[in-house]
């Protein structure tokens, strides 16, 4: 028996739980202390006080308006006086004895007590004026406290303050108000691969982001964040830092060290330090957090990939920091939309998908985001998140989901959806879009071309990039249209033409020359996904020099996009990799040409109006859009924009 083997599975923690996670939450805040009555306040100024959240209700101490105020430019009459009048009756009143001219706003005095728009006053001279319809006692008077009447509620305890309660707290004689201390939530950076953003970077090492967003969201949230130096793997150091921070601190969140390593020491110090309630929680991403109590106060353990810190703060952290300013979860807006693609998952955890979503047609459409915990682009690109259940096994394309947005409806309403091929141009045109403040916005999921036809075809995209040989015929595009979409009435947006070639090392270290050096045994190769152009050319390239993909180390080894493909290739992850010139330009690499192609964008002919679609295609024909693409390199221009109908 390996002794040494079996202390260092010991050392692990093995006793990872599955708890649901409304009752993870419900059990750790029960334990919790969110007494006001405990709680440190102090008073702000009214004008400083948006976002924090009040201690006592809070009474008017005058009324307002503080006077019966003119609500009118006009005339301040006797109502009385103005019996019978009409316009059989007029009536002939005269300055400053019958009237006086006043503005919206003026005070109202005895004997007057209703006001009649100028609009309704003829003026026969600088003295008098005629008044042909009746007025009713008080009209167009804004009598005292209309709005606020001194000693009425204005707002109560326990209320985040918002501009409007600044205006009407104000209005109401109040200048200073008593607000509850904000909560402060220590951050603890926590791995000895940890460097600061700026500092010299190593293999190995990791720039800490994560408690950086964490500091972000204790903010939006209303707390104080108290952000610690990072602290490297060591027992005793982590545990000095931990206490520390629960000594300084409300709340206590410790970054990385809450899985079940041997260097994972997050559970074993809160234990050793308070209490731990939970250790594990069935969603996914976000496993393995724990939730712990030291010295009465919440102390929590997050992992340290960062799609999973942030579903474990958004969880667990956010209800806290609102409970202690004593306010409740809102669970956020949602919409119905449409899945573009099935969807399996794990039947043990609740799952939170990040979406790209879009308004085509009537129909909101919903494409899955990348699911890898670690893909913090996922997040920053998401425009909501499914929640597929526990003891769900997923969902099928076209059925109808709720998703839960994370930016306004209307943005996405106002989107551009493109589902197709990849190439950095649809960053630059987003960008331009964003940039000059069109009223839409672009979203770009990248499936391939023919995923890309095939989302056409079942209506959940706008547009669909595509660069597709005709091996027959050696024309790109023009026969898959009418191959599949010829009863949809699809149309071609022409785009640019691009380079594709072999992206390689720089120097080109192992004498690389072209296609038949793929089956060579010291090379490896990365592929594009199933479907997508540039893995159709390279088929097509192999058919042409009778080459067996079996024969190519990598080629199963799948990217989505052209900048992974060459993220891989300067990684040294792979020798070789497909793709186009402009993403080796970005990445630095040598490249060998195959050959130019045409990339384009298939559109249904009935959506060429749509004002998105022509927002578009005027990106796609201004000066800034090719002097973007010129300093990428490996793009040619022949009349984008122009419509061409197969």
């Amino acid at each position: 028996m390996n002794t040494e083997n079996t202390a260092k599975k010991d050392e692990r923690n093995l006793y990872l739980k599955n708890e649901d996670l409304d009752a993870a939450v419900e059990k750790y805040l029960a334990l919790l202390s969110f007494d006001a009555t405990e709680q440190q306040c102090h008073f702000l100024a009214v004008t400083e006080a948006q976002g924090w959240v009040t201690k006592e209700p809070v009474f008017a101490r005058i009324s307002s308006p503080y006077y019966n105020a003119s609500a009118m430019d006009g005339i301040c009459v006797d109502a009385m006086a103005m019996i019978d009048v009409d316009e059989r009756h007029p009536k002939i009143l005269v300055k400053e004895k019958d009237f006086n001219f006043v503005d919206t706003g003026d005070v109202i005095t005895d004997p007057y007590n209703a006001v009649i728009m100028i609009e309704d006053v003829v003026i026969k001279d600088d003295k008098q004026v005629s008044i042909n319809g009746p007025v009713a006692l008080w009209q167009h008077v804004r009598p005292i406290g209309e709005d606020i009447v001194a000693g009425e509620l204005i707002i109560p305890a326990f209320h985040c303050i918002r501009p409007m309660d600044i205006g009407a707290l104000l209005a109401g004689g109040i200048t200073e108000i008593e607000v509850i201390e904000r909560p402060k939530v220590g951050i603890i950076p926590t791995g000895t691969e940890l460097v600061e953003v700026g500092e010299h970077m190593s293999v190995g090492k990791i720039i800490d982001s994560n408690t950086h967003m964490f500091a972000g969201l204790v903010k939006e949230y209303g707390g104080q964040p108290n952000r610690y130096p990072a602290v490297r793997d060591d027992y005793d150091l982590i545990k000095k830092a931990i206490a520390k921070a629960a000594d300084e601190n409300d709340v206590v969140l410790i970054s990385a060290g809450s899985s079940a390593g041997t260097e994972d020491y997050t559970r074993k110090l809160i234990e050793e330090l308070g209490e731990v309630v939970v250790h594990g929680v069935a969603i996914k991403p976000g496993k393995p957090v724990v939730l712990g109590i030291i010295r009465g106060k919440p102390v929590i353990g997050i992992p340290g990939y960062p799609v999973s810190a942030y579903f474990v703060f958004e969880s667990f952290v956010k209800p806290i920091i609102l409970a202690f300013n004593h306010q409740t979860v809102n669970k956020g807006l949602t919409i119905k939309a449409v899945l573009s693609k099935r969807l399996m998952s794990s039947l043990k955890y609740l799952e939170f998908v990040r979406m790209k979503c879009g308004r085509v047609n009537d129909t909101f459409v919903a494409t899955p985001l990348d699911r890898g915990a670690g893909v913090t682009m996922s997040l920053v690109n998401a425009d909501g998140i499914l929640k597929i259940p526990k003891n769900v096994e997923g969902y099928d394309a076209g059925e109808v989901v709720e998703i839960v947005l994370m930016r306004p409806q209307e943005e996405i309403e106002n989107t551009l959806v493109s589902i197709g091929s990849h190439d950095v141009l649809m960053d630059i045109v987003a960008n331009i879009i964003h940039k000059n403040r069109k009223i839409m916005s672009l979203s770009s999921t990248h499936v391939g071309s023919l995923g890309g036809i095939m989302a056409i075809k079942k209506g959940e995209c706008h547009i669909a990039p595509v660069h597709l040989l005709d091996e027959e015929t050696g024309v790109y595009n023009c026969s898959y249209l009418k191959r599949y979409l010829e009863k949809e009435g699809a149309v071609l947006i022409k785009g640019v033409k691009r380079t594709q070639g072999m992206m390689i090392p720089k120097g080109n270290p192992k004498n690389i020359r072209g296609i038949e050096d793929l089956t060579r045994d010291d090379i490896s190769f990365v592929n594009r996904q199933r479907g997508s152009g540039t893995r159709v050319l390279l088929d097509f390239l192999l058919k042409k020099n009778a080459i067996e993909s079996a024969t190519i180390l990598g080629y199963t080894r799948e990217m989505n996009t052209h900048m992974m493909v060459a993220s891989a290739v300067k990684s040294g992850s792979c020798d070789v990799g497909m793709g186009v010139l402009s993403a080796a330009n970005m990445m630095d690499l040598d490249f060998i040409p195959i050959g130019d192609e045409e990339y384009d964008f298939i559109v249904l002919k009935k959506n060429l109006n749509d004002p998105r679609v022509q927002t578009f295609i005027s990106v796609l024909k201004s000066p800034e859009f090719a002097e973007a693409l010129n300093q990428l390199g490996g793009y040619g221009f022949e009349n984008p924009g122009e419509i061409v109908e197969v």
